[in-house]
């Protein structure tokens, strides 16, 4: 007896004990973090080096020409029969060796710049065709308002068409002496553009806004009419009378600006001369100790994270996408959440169930489905041009035919992600009321408390973390969406922002029809828009790297309040 329960034990399979699922779903697991961290640390390497200053090598070629730049990427490749067909039999022999040794001979893509010269950011330069290599001292990095990063020499400094310094000692120390103060000047110049000048050009559309009202309201001939009139008449002519004042700011500044000039010479003997108010940052690469490059590097942070982009987005900051992002997602949630608790709160604890309920659930859970694009089409069609037309027709009759909210703007953009996003809230709250133990709302009942008092005293504050649970999974869904955002509101450049500071009171004023910019939308952009995918990409992988980090904070501190919530009812869970 004893051998046969033996013998029974032995032959029992594994798939009895589930041992094989353990392995299975434990090995799952362990692919699902390795993808997620591995991903994580690309992001985290390319867009965290992305600022980092390299050294500037200058190049020579074996046909006399010479290139100067950042060393980019490198690779392995073996050269097509064009390119064996151009090199001498010397070179072509030695290629092969290369090739039959190694796989292949060696390439790199320099980040040359001096777009303006040469048309193009980027050169590959394969090692058979160099002839010569070297860190030139005065080789000086420029990164410009426009027309992407400068690589040259340093030759002489220019004041109002005049040599005061030359060579490049000589000329960089006079440079760095006056740029601080040009570029002072350059802001406050931008500031007066924004500032004064924006605002007077806004009092002025306000002018003829006000006059336009008016002649709709009560006509031409009218004494309402005549009286604005007569008003905007000795307002424009105060207004006019100021923004010849700002104007004439602003071109002392120029003025002044315009005076300072820096003189380079490229690596291949050419001269270029870029004003100094141009010269956004400007650093002689291979003279750089470390602490001068961690200077560089996080000025250069500084800039992307509080800065407007510039040169087609590829340069500069992402600081209006910023506010975008963290704006939109903010107006979705307060949109998204109320709206779904109600409709959850009515399902389980007022609906009568039965099959046009269930119908109800199956049409919410097969509305999460719902390809995104769908819901931007809608927010187009339905908000935008139907919602945002009547208001138009009705409070702005005197800005048409140029819409207010009929066309894309936050509004309709959070409007939108928030019904993409409603599916998910719904049935985090419908699962969280559900977890509510039945007997905290006996004992409600119990004590002579109403429906109502119930939900509102003993059900909702219990099934809070829960919401707060699905308040964290729309955060991050419609956070990261773009699809919609393409056609209800985002766009490449988007010069005003949709949140103002306001002058008469300590807050800020929401701009809900203003169409935005988005970090999202940015990286779309950057990689499938922009006129040099390989200049784009170091900016592809920072801006997801900051999108990311923002998500994360999002959601880090609604996990807080959902714990602290936790924490708080505690005692009323089982």
């Amino acid at each position: 007896m004893v051998k046969r329960r033996r013998s029974q034990r032995r032959g029992t399979s594994l798939l009895s004990h589930a041992e094989p699922f353990v392995w299975l779903t434990g090995g799952a697991l362990v692919i699902a973090v390795a993808m997620i961290i591995g991903l994580m640390v690309l992001i985290v390497k390319e867009g965290g080096s992305t600022f980092w200053p390299q050294r500037v090598v200058r190049i020579d070629s074996t046909d006399g020409t010479s290139r100067m730049g950042e060393i980019s990427s490198t690779e392995m490749y073996v050269p097509g029969p064009h390119v064996m067909a151009g090199l001498s039999d010397d070179t072509a022999r030695r290629v092969r060796d290369v090739i039959a040794a190694d796989g292949g001979v060696r390439r790199r893509m320099l980040r040359s710049g001096n777009f303006d010269l040469t048309g193009t950011h980027y050169t590959w330069i394969d090692d058979f065709a160099a002839s010569g290599e070297s860190l030139p001292e005065w080789a000086v990095v420029v990164e410009r308002m426009s027309w992407g990063r400068f690589y040259g020499f340093p030759k002489a400094f220019v004041i109002e068409n005049e040599v005061v310094a030359r060579g490049p000692e000589a000329a960089w120390s006079r440079f760095k002496s006056v740029h601080a103060s040009v570029r002072a000047r350059f802001e406050e110049r931008q500031d007066l553009e924004t500032g004064a000048i924006g605002a007077i050009n806004a009092e002025m559309e306000a002018g003829r806004l006000a006059l336009r009202k008016a002649e709709l309201s009560s006509g031409t001939g009218s004494f309402e009419y005549e009286q604005a009139r007569a008003l905007n008449d000795e307002q424009q002519i105060e207004l006019k009378s100021r923004f010849e004042s700002a104007r004439d700011a602003v071109r002392t500044l120029d003025a002044e600006n315009a005076r300072y000039q820096l003189l380079f010479e490229t690596a291949d003997g050419a001269e270029m001369t870029i004003p100094a108010v141009d010269i956004v940052r400007a650093y002689a690469a291979n003279q750089l100790g470390f602490v001068e490059r961690v200077a560089v590097y996080l000025s250069r942070w500084w800039e992307f994270l509080s800065e407007a982009p510039r040169e087609a987005n590829s340069e500069g900051g992402v600081f209006p996408a910023i506010i975008g992002t963290v704006v939109m997602t903010l107006v979705m949630a307060i949109l998204a959440v109320p709206f779904g608790v109600l409709a959850a709160l009515y399902l389980r604890e007022y609906a009568t169930q039965g099959w046009l309920v269930s119908i109800v659930r199956i049409a919410v859970n097969n509305l999460a489905g719902v390809p995104s694009i769908v819901f931007g089409v809608f927010g187009l069609g339905f908000f935008c041009y139907v919602v945002g037309a009547s208001v138009d027709t009705l409070l702005y009759a005197e800005k048409l035919p140029n819409p207010t909210y009929g066309k894309g703007g936050l509004i309709w953009a959070a409007f939108t992600l928030g019904l993409l996003t409603l599916p998910v809230v719904i049935v985090a709250t419908e699962e969280a009321l559900a977890a509510v133990p039945r007997s905290m709302r006996e004992g409600s009942y119990a004590c002579g408390a109403t429906k109502w008092q119930t939900i509102r005293r003993i059900v909702l504050p219990r099934a809070l973390p829960g919401i707060m649970t699905g308040m964290i999974l729309a955060i991050a869904r419609g956070a990261g969406e773009v699809a919609p955002l393409m056609l209800v509101g985002a766009v490449k450049l988007a010069p005003e922002l949709v949140v103002e500071a306001n002058s008469t009171a300590p807050f800020v004023h929401l701009h809900p029809e203003r169409s935005f910019m988005h970090l999202g939308f940015h990286i779309y952009d950057l990689g499938f828009q922009s006129q040099n995918s390989e200049a784009a990409r170091p900016m592809v992988y920072t801006t997801t790297l900051l999108l990311i980090a923002i998500i994360v904070i999002l959601n880090i501190t609604a996990i807080w309040v959902r714990e602290r919530l936790k924490r708080r009812y505690a005692a009323g869970a089982f």
